[in-house]
This record gives structure tokens, C-alpha cells and sequence, in this order.
């Protein structure tokens, strides 16, 4: 279902690939799906093809394109999990902004000769969920999603900034993202009035991936569920 295309950088300096999944008929709005630190593999293109089925523009940029373009590791073998985190103590999470930003101008400039799509939405996972909080907070994406998103306790300074919608899915037995930080997390945003919280008892990190070992079905098909209700509310 979907096709490669190439976005300009923010400085237009350079250029990174991004998979593309592609609606039948006109666009209700766009979404860019943030990966993991596995790469745009197999689980993002199939979530991208997923939100295309649901008449949505989807978008995953390949944000490791300055270490390594077109990285694609499984979480379930244990030498390419090490590799991934390699990969994650090397990123930057900072170029991740300016790329997913260079994005959403894209998209709504009209990516690879598409017509450009006005709304557009922003869903991550793991290292995605930390880009889909800072993209909020930095950014005026229309919408954003994170899960299991790694480390935002430590960026709550930016909570202010934070001026549309956020909604973020918190696995309670996440084994990256413990109890100290996800009771920062919520004592830092319950009370925000543009962030939707949501925990998940005894899931883990990982747990909404679209296949492998980490994916727990009932606990993916209800955040996936809010996900979508979200979206559907704030991009329309």
C-alpha cells in the first residue's frame, strides 16, 4: 500500500526517505507514526497502512537517517535489540523534532505531489512517545499520541508549552520506565488541561506493537481504540 518519498530537512540542508501510506480518496487529515528505535520496520509501515485504511494520510520518517538510513531491527532478536539501543545512546532527540517538524511542512505543503492535507497528527512509540511529547511541546502539530514514551519525566519543563491536544498511554509495569517516573509524569500533567493520561495495569513497554512477543492484544486494541477516538475528534 505504501511508496518511499523524500522530505527536505528543516534547514533544507539535506533530505531523509519517509514511507508513505496513502487513503483512498481524499485525506481526512494526516499522521505521522514516529518509530521506534528499531526504524521504519515492518510494525511502523503496517501501523502506517492501517491509519491509510482508516482514510488518513500516514507518515513515518526514518529519523535514524544520520546514523544509518533505512535501519529495520526486530525487538525480538536479541542482538538487533542490542544494536537499536545502540542506536538510541547515539540519537538526538533534538534532530528528531526539527525532522518531524520538516514533516509536518511537508505534508501540508503536499508531500511527494500529494495535495497537501491541513491537519495533521502525531503517534509514537517507545523513543516516538518521548518525540510525540516534545513535538507538543515544540511544535504545532494539531495532535499528538505517545506510547510508552521514555524519559518525559525528565522534560516536564516543557509541559507549558504544550498548546493542543496530547493524550499518552502508560503500561504500569513498563521495565524502562518505572514508578518514580511515571508518578512524575503524572503528578507533573494530570492537571494540564490540553494532556489525557492513561495507565495500563501490569502491561509493559511495548506492549501496543503491532507483532512480535512484546504485544499484548486486549491492552493494544483499547489504547489503539482511544487513539483513534482522539484523533478522530481533534483532527476533523
Amino acid at each position: 500500500m505504501g511508496s518511499t518519498h523524500s522530505i527536505q530537512t528543516f534547514d533544507q540542508n539535506a533530505s531523509f526517505n519517509a514511507y508513505v501510506a496513502q487513503p483512498q480518496g481524499t485525506p481526512k487529515a494526516a499522521i505521522i507514526v514516529i518509530q521506534e528505535i528499531f526504524g521504519v520496520n515492518e510494525g511502523i509501515r503496517s501501523k502506517c497502512d492501517g491509519w491509510a485504511q482508516q482514510g488518513y494520510l500516514a507518515v513515518a520518517p526514518d529519523l535514524f537517517w544520520r546514523i544509518k538510513p533505512g535501519i529495520e531491527l526486530d525487538a525480538d532478536v536479541e542482538a538487533e535489540l542490542q544494536e537499536a539501543f545502540g542506536y538510541f545512546g547515539q540519537y538526538d532527540p533534538n534532530d528528531g523534532v526539527k525532522d518531524i517538524e520538516a514533516t509536518i511542512g511537508a505534508i501540508r505543503a503536499g508531500v511527494g505531489g500529494l495535495d497537501g492535507v491541513a491537519k495533521v497528527g502525531a503517534v509514537g512509540y517507545c523513543l516516538g512517545g518521548k518525540l510525540a511529547y516534545m513535538v507538543a511541546a515544540r511544535t504545532d502539530v494539531d495532535a499528538s499520541v505517545g506510547y510508552y514514551g521514555v524519559m518525559i519525566d525528565q522534560m516536564l519543563d516543557e509541559s507549558h508549552a504544550i498548546a493542543n491536544p496530547l493524550m499518552l498511554h502508560i503500561p504500569t509495569a513498563d521495565h524502562l520506565v518505572g514508578p518514580e517516573a511515571q508518578a512524575a509524569v503524572h503528578a507533573g500533567l494530570d492537571d494540564h488541561p490540553r494532556v489525557t493520561l492513561h495507565d495500563y495495569d501490569g502491561l509493559d513497554h511495548g506492549f501496543a506493537a503491532e507483532m512480535g512477543n512484546r504485544r499484548d492484544d486486549a491492552g493494544a486494541q483499547l489504547a489503539d481504540g482511544r487513539t483513534a477516538a482522539f484523533f478522530a475528534e481533534h483532527l476533523a
